[in-house]
């Protein structure tokens, strides 16, 4: 024995350690010594780990026994129930804690408060811990950073007679100890590591020591061995390999190649164009003799590429080696790989294709176009009615719209677009909707509830040729807007559970520009119906202009661009139009309060640099309003040209607020612009805003617009203004009408970039035989003549009728202008659709009317021109005021009123 153990200590492994690594020796010692440390260290590690998973779950057994067993101690309960649980329980706990081997010993109550602990301060404090598992009366281990450290615990519910939770019991170790046992185990382990490593290491270099021997010169063994491994390689190899002699003898074939060809077991030996199984075509090649490189030959069912080369090139015996190989399964995954591609392909296109606008009937259009006939024969698309009108669909598959419908041939059978359908509950659609899942039909033809539809018309289907179909929800933000059905003809396999996943991914793509479009449709009905609100729907009588008006929006949808006309008292007119930045609901809002200021200020009489302030004010008062809310967006830009035309004496006032100037058509033709001072935009404050007055002769066309109209991004403002000019030039006789739309078709052939507001009012005077007037001295006494020459002028005008009341009026409005007032005074009477008694002097002092008392001597005047007439009201003139009323004419007398030009819808 000791001999032995000295010819082992003879031996050493410096021979094998100083072997070039390039040895066949060399590698084997190198890779099976590192496969022997890997396999030693995974075993290590292995050990360890499972020591630490064993401790680990020894520690949860223990905590867990000895809560258990705690918790169904006599006396726990009725210590839980008593008025003293800690007094009780905390030396019970200490001492269990110590007997059992663990840590702590917690008791607590259902809220979760401790009653007990290791750490006395912490009784009283809430537990550390999830205790709702063992509340609901199931045991619960876990690992928590508790007060002592990191704690594997387990908590046991405590249950009363009646089966009630009354308190819990946790039980654990410190991770610390846990670990401590671990590492107390692990020097055995490494030792038992170490030891395998150097009984593993000598084994592997014996074995290299004898390879090494072995490998020293080829042996008849190693020859064997390496015609052994040319052999197996030979038949083993996924590839046919044959060989063939001069003589057209088939000298070797390998397993793949007898397999491939289905030839006989006895093959080899035999002559080519003998074999039967090989086609005429096959044969022909292999006895030729020439060279192929991957040349397609069927064998059977299998395509096969045949590559074949000489064998006496090198001075060897004449024949051929031929080498085939399978490729049918590399034909059916280039077919795969291409119908992958097409359908990316298509799912590509869908992408650029659908959601081209924001409209839902032309993106339900899209989908089907895209499917047809790519991956459908036919497609139908069918949107809940509601979705169309920008609404929220129905629950059901009921008031069904079919808004799309695309196919390879127009004399197909199915539903035609734009009819309702009511889809029953067993149809495919109807379940999709509902379950918001889609619906694959393989065959339609046993389909008996896709049948109860509408049994004629599926018959017809039938009879096309329409065998498949798939119906997917169109679905958004978890609504489903509608069903699009994917259908297939008989040239055409049926759908498959891939073409299904395909057929989802292609309408939930669509789905989203549908839910879009229909929100935009929503959101523009609204800005639409609010700004219809707000415009003009119609213009009222007058008979101090013609006027024609157009209103354009823009692209995107409604905005700020607004126009008023608006009657004043003394047949006067005011022209209103303006401009607020920006899109949507806030800007069509704004223009609508903008809109009704102007109005509302109007009433008062304002001139028009007076109304622009007033206006000015409320839009600062606006901002100052807005500016505190989350969505503050003040009246920036805000634009206003304000104008008074007075037909009696054809003068025109205007003032702008950073509005553009208005074009004046003169009646011979010519265009002009008015040098009008451009005040700020509205909001600004500070500065006053200026006034011009024009003379306007009669049949002046006086023209207020918007920028939209004349500003582009392709042309500067002044080639806008010029182009305007030469559209409105020429034309004395045009009607407004005509002349807008004679501007609008030369400056915006197309649908305009921004909003455009346009307004063309003819002037006209009235003649000077409906037009009385006075001076009336400053005396008492002139009352009465007044009285005179006021019952002349209405017998001349045939409106004697209207004498008591209008001399009343009169009476009590130059009393008062002599009374109270200052001279000039002044009398005019005009006869147009009213009568309209003027009265003016030279003091600005406003009149009040109030209600007398009985005892009153006075203070009844204004109160019967109130009563007598129509309406009364005092504007104020740089000279002073004017006192006017209005009476309506006898129906008798009365002119016949003009039926207004037709005008189209301002949007």
């Amino acid at each position: 024995m000791a001999n032995r153990f000295a010819g082992f200590g003879r031996f050493s492994l410096r021979p094998l350690v100083s072997k070039s690594p390039r040895s066949v020796a060399g590698q084997v010692l190198v890779l099976q010594v590192a496969l022997v440390v890997l396999l030693v260290a995974f075993g290590v590690l292995g050990l360890a780990l499972q020591s630490k998973r064993d401790t680990d779950a020894e520690a949860k057994r223990r905590s867990l026994a000895v809560a258990e067993t705690f918790a169904h101690s006599p006396g726990v309960v009725a210590a839980l129930e008593s008025p003293q649980p800690s007094k009780i329980l905390q030396p019970l706990t200490e001492a269990g804690r110590k007997a059992a081997g663990v840590d702590f010993i917690v008791v607590l109550n259902t809220k979760g408060i401790r009653y007990t602990h290791p750490l006395p301060r912490l009784i009283g404090k809430r537990f550390v811990g999830n205790i709702a598992p063992s509340l609901a009366g199931k045991i619960y281990t876990e690992s928590v950073n508790g007060p002592l450290g990191r704690e594997v615990q387990a908590t046991v519910p405590v249950k009363n007679d009646a089966n009630k939770v009354v308190g819990l019991v946790s039980a654990g170790m410190k991770v610390k100890n846990v670990s401590n046992q671990v590492a107390r185990q692990l020097p055995i382990i490494l030792g038992a590591g170490a030891g395998a490593l150097v009984v593993a290491t000598g084994g592997t270099a014996l074995v290299a020591r004898r390879l090494r021997r072995q490998t020293h010169s080829l042996a008849p063994a190693e020859m064997t061995r390496m015609y052994d491994h040319h052999d197996t390689v030979l038949h083993s190899v996924r590839e046919g390999v044959l060989i063939i002699g001069g003589d057209g003898r088939l000298l070797l074939a390998n397993d793949e190649a007898k397999r491939l060809l289905a030839l006989p077991s006895d093959a080899e030996g035999q002559f080519v164009s003998e074999l039967s199984s090989l086609d005429e075509e096959t044969v022909a090649l292999l006895v030729s003799g020439r060279e192929a490189t991957d040349e397609v030959h069927f064998a059977g069912e299998r395509l096969l590429a045949v590559n074949q080369r000489p064998t006496d090139r090198g001075g060897g015996p004449k024949g051929t080696v031929v080498t085939l190989r399978d490729s049918t399964e590399l034909q059916a995954v280039t077919g795969r790989a291409e119908t992958a591609r097409e359908r990316l392909k298509l799912l590509y296109d869908a992408g650029v294709r659908i959601g081209t606008t924001l409209d839902v009937l032309r993106t339900a259009d899209e989908l089907a176009r895209v499917a047809v006939p790519r991956f459908a024969d036919f497609v139908t698309v069918d949107l809940a009615d509601a979705v169309l009108r920008g609404e929220e669909p129905a629950l059901t598959a009921t008031g069904m719209r079919r808004t799309a419908v695309c196919g390879i041939r127009k004399d197909h059978p199915l539903y035609e677009k734009g009819r309702l359908i009511d889809f029953v509950p067993s149809t495919p659609q109807a379940r999709g909707y509902g379950t918001g899942h889609s619906e694959l039909v393989t065959d339609l033809s046993t389909a008996t509830g896709w049948h109860a539809q509408d049994p004629p018309r599926t018959r017809r289907i039938m009879d096309y040729g329409i065998h498949s179909l798939i119906a997917a929800p169109i679905q958004a933000r978890g609504v489903v807007l509608g069903m699009a059905n994917f259908w297939r003809c008989e040239q055409h396999e049926p759908f498959d559970e891939e073409e299904l996943s395909l057929a989802e991914e292609l309408v939930a793509r669509a789905a989203v520009s549908i839910d879009n479009a229909r929100r935009y449709t929503r959101e523009h009905a609204l800005a639409v119906t609010l700004q219809r609100s707000l415009l003009p729907r119609a213009l009222p009588e007058l008979s101090a202009l013609e006027v024609g008006y157009r209103y354009l929006p823009a692209q995107s949808g409604v905005s700020g661009d607004w126009f008023d006309v608006i009657p004043l008292p003394g047949s006067r007119v005011a022209l209103a139009v303006g401009d607020v930045v920006g899109h949507g609901l806030h800007a069509a809002a704004t223009m609508g309060r903008l809109r009704t200021a102007v109005h509302n200020f109007s009433t008062l009489d304002l001139p028009p640099d007076e109304l622009l302030s007033h206006v000015d004010d409320l839009v600062g008062l606006i901002d100052q309003d807005e500016a505190g809310t989350e969505s503050a967006v003040g009246v920036v830009g805000a634009t206003c040209l304000y104008a008074i035309y007075d037909p009696v004496t054809r003068r025109c006032v205007m003032a702008s607020a950073g509005h553009l100037a208005p074009a004046l058509v003169h009646p011979d033709g010519t265009v002009t612009f008015p040098d009008l001072p451009a005040g700020p935009p509205l909001g600004l404050g500070g500065m006053p805003f200026l006034t011009t007055e024009l003379e306007l002769a009669e049949g002046t066309q006086l023209v207020l617009y918007t920028d939209g109209l004349i500003e582009d991004r392709r042309r500067d403002l002044d080639v806008g203004m010029d182009l305007l000019g030469a559209a409105l030039a020429g034309h004395p006789d045009r009607t407004p009408e005509e002349s807008c739309g004679a501007v609008l078709e030369e400056l915006l052939p197309g649908r305009p970039k921004d909003d455009v507001a346009l307004l063309i009012a003819r002037t006209r005077g009235l003649p000077r035989d409906r037009i009385a007037d006075w001076d009336v001295p400053l005396d008492p006494a002139a009352v009465a003549g007044m009285r005179d020459a006021l019952s002349q002028k209405l017998a001349e005008w045939d409106l004697s009728e209207l004498g008591f009341g209008m001399e009343l009026v009169l009476s009590e409005l130059i009393t008062n202008a002599i009374r109270y007032g200052s001279e000039p005074i002044h009398v005019r009477l005009i006869r147009d659709r009213t009568l309209i008694c003027e009265v003016a002097d030279g003091s600005s002092t406003s009149p009040h009317l109030r209600y007398a008392a009985t005892m009153d001597e006075g203070g009844r005047g204004l109160f019967l021109v109130s009563q007598v007439t129509e309406r009364w009201g005092t504007r104020y003139t740089p000279q002073g005021k004017v006192i006017w009323a209005e009476q309506a004419l006898p129906a008798s007398v009365a002119e016949p009123v003009q039926e207004p030009a037709e005008q189209e819808d301002p949007i």
